[in-house]
């Protein structure tokens, strides 16, 4: 999916193209091959990624659908792009299923996981030539104003809205992949200071979280569910020092988590969480915002910091 002005979905600065793809094939081909001389020549990663499974046949058929089949798609050949992703889902769901029963190979199964998104995101660009956006902005994240309702129906709704979320993604989803994290011994020692910082950082979140959700719903004629977006610019309480403290909020929420829980998958999950909402959803968001609000909201665009609050924020007169 396009930006406004024409430019592709950028991930960290990076442009999901045609030419990204084909450049994540190649990397994964090297990877693949330098991994399988590693397991060949040395025990421990052979025993961390593949744990009692035979190496040899299993090496005989991913060097030519994995790593082979990378290679070739580096190229820009479709067919082994997308023979590359199947094979790397494949074996990340028989790696995952393995790894769960025999508490083995949790590294493995961690890594294929990984090679098999990068595989299908890449396969998708060489097929598309970009990444199609729109496929994430789909029910709840699907953008419609709200409908014209009592202040008191959005408070409701908002609240609603965040037991449902905070409830899914601070709660079940976390504790499933602590869960996995320990199952699989991918766990690490967490200092008791560590869990201390991450209960604070939940609570300060949380504040935000409310005292944002709240403005949105009294102010804004709306909630802060893109399904259900606010029919008005607000500028007021914490929007007035930074444009997303809702997404400010849950990022750290999410972060803080996984320090409580000693799991540093829940805390790479919600730092990737944010890498998607700010690739994706933010840019559809404020392109919806400039074409309902128009100048008021480049002005507050201009004056209002996306993540960090400056240092002394202009003044913004509420719309």
């Amino acid at each position: 999916m396009l930006d406004a002005v024409g430019a592709p979905v950028r991930v960290l600065g990076v442009p999901l193209t045609r030419q990204t793809g084909r450049a994540y094939f190649a990397l994964q081909a090297v990877a693949g091959l330098l991994w399988w001389v590693l397991v060949a020549t040395v025990p421990r990663v052979r025993e961390l990624t593949l744990g009692n499974l035979p190496p040899l046949p299993i090496a005989l058929a991913d060097l030519i659908l994995f790593v082979a089949a990378s290679m070739i798609a580096a190229f820009g050949v479709r067919w082994a792009a997308w023979a590359a992703c199947v094979w790397a889902n494949t074996v990340a769901l028989s790696m995952v299923v393995y790894a769960t029963v025999t508490t083995l190979a949790g590294w493995g199964a961690l890594a294929m996981i990984a090679a098999g998104v990068g595989s299908a995101i890449a396969a998708i660009l060489i097929q598309r030539g970009s990444f199609p956006a729109h496929w994430i902005l789909l029910g709840p994240l699907g953008l419609r104003e709200a409908r014209p309702a009592a202040r008191a129906r959005n408070i409701l709704l908002t609240a609603c809205q965040l037991a449902v979320f905070w409830g899914l993604f601070l709660v079940v989803f976390p504790l499933l992949l602590a869960w996995i994290e320990r199952r699989w011994a991918l766990g690490i020692e967490v200092p008791t200071a560590v869990r201390v910082i991450g209960v604070v950082a939940l609570l300060a979140a949380s504040a935000l979280g409310l005292w944002s959700g709240a403005t949105m719903a009294s102010l804004g004629d709306g909630t802060p569910l893109p399904s259900a977006t606010a029919r008005r610019l607000v500028v007021a309480g914490p929007y007035r020092i930074v444009r997303n403290p809702m997404a400010v909020a849950g990022i750290t929420q999410g972060v803080a988590v996984g320090l409580i829980l000693g799991s540093w998958i829940v805390v790479v999950w919600a730092i990737c969480g944010s890498l998607v909402w700010n690739a994706i959803v933010r840019p559809v968001e404020e392109r919806d915002l400039e074409e309902r609000f128009g100048e008021p909201f480049r002005a507050y665009r201009d004056r209002v910091s996306c993540w960090v609050p400056r240092r002394r924020p202009r003044r913004i007169v509420d719309s």
